[in-house]
């Protein structure tokens, strides 16, 4: 029981690591559109997309709440903490709500799309509560239309992953075996 464990922590240490170093690159990416002051591409959401197609809801919520933490304290600030968190934490479970309906209803690409669009959405609300000013709102047109097309672009990402690379799945397996064995009562 030692070993599926250890593989569970090593999985969402790495995951965490590649979401911290995807975000923090990412900052540096200064973004062409003028229109859209402090916009993204989301890259880290695919860390969040494999992480819910992977492990079970708790641990996915974890490596989320971990990745913003220390994307935060190795180069953001605490109004970029605000922003992050409150477009991860919405998008996240809006994920999680539309993965529900299943794959015959969604596709990935279609919830990351969902997760996109949500991540401006969490992000537009806190800043309208700072600049106490609905006004803000009037960037969601603009913001969405980039929440879609990164939202796409991350979920072709993940489906190629998914499909391409062999560990994702066995380690979507290796959860479930632990989890199931984790359900099963014990005899002493």
């Amino acid at each position: 029981m030692a070993q599926p464990k250890v593989q569970k922590y090593i999985f969402m240490a790495l995951l965490v690591a590649q979401g911290v170093i995807i975000g923090l690159l990412e900052r540096m990416i200064p973004f062409p559109f003028a229109l859209t002051p402090g916009a993204k591409l989301g890259l880290a959401n695919l860390i969040t997309i494999v992480a819910l197609f992977t492990m079970p809801i708790r641990d996915s919520f974890l490596l989320t709440a971990m990745r913003l933490i220390l994307t935060t304290l190795l180069g953001g600030t605490l109004s970029t903490f605000l922003y992050s968190a409150s477009g991860a934490i919405l998008s996240y479970f809006g994920m999680l709500l539309i993965k529900q309906l299943g794959p015959k209803r969604v596709s990935i690409i279609g919830i990351s799309t969902a997760g996109g669009v949500l991540h401006n959405i969490g992000q537009l609300l806190t800043a309208s509560l700072i600049a106490q000013s609905w006004t803000v709102m009037l960037y969601l047109p603009v913001l969405a239309f980039f929440g879609i097309l990164a939202g796409i672009a991350i979920g072709i990402s993940a489906n190629y992953l998914f499909a391409h690379v062999r560990t994702l799945n066995y380690l979507k397996t290796s959860y479930a075996e632990l989890n199931n064995e984790k359900k099963k009562p014990h005899n002493h």
